[in-house]
């Protein structure tokens, strides 16, 4: 079993930035070894989409949605990943779950709620 636990949501200002964390517990001493996920589901109806992988080497794979604005990255000694997001947009609102695959299986965090407005 693997815990997940999003944190660093909040309200933001269109154009501002915002850092999430997620970090794993339960049985995760071959963290390094799997690729890890953020995805959002968003504020305004559509379904949960993928915004980011990481695997367990660092390589980065982004959706074009957020290319260029938001980083993905990853500590493995502190079994976290984290989520940069640079000029945020309203249409970023939702709440951002992390993810990882084990044994055929997806765990999902609780999310953490990311609103941006004025």
């Amino acid at each position: 079993q693997v815990q997940l636990v999003e944190s660093g949501g909040g309200l933001v200002q269109p154009g501002g930035s915002l850092k999430l964390s997620c970090t794993a517990s339960g049985s995760t001493d071959d963290f390094a070894q799997y690729g890890m996920g953020w995805y959002r589901q968003s504020s305004f109806g559509a379904g949960r989409e993928r915004l980011a992988t990481i695997s367990g080497r660092g390589a980065p794979n982004y959706a074009d949605s957020i290319t260029g604005r938001f980083t993905i990255s990853r500590d493995n000694a502190k079994k976290a990943i984290y989520l940069q997001m640079e000029d945020v947009k309203p249409e970023d609102s939702g709440i951002y779950y992390c993810t990882t695959p084990r044994n055929g299986r997806d765990y999902w965090g609780q999310g953490t709620q990311v609103t941006v407005s004025s």
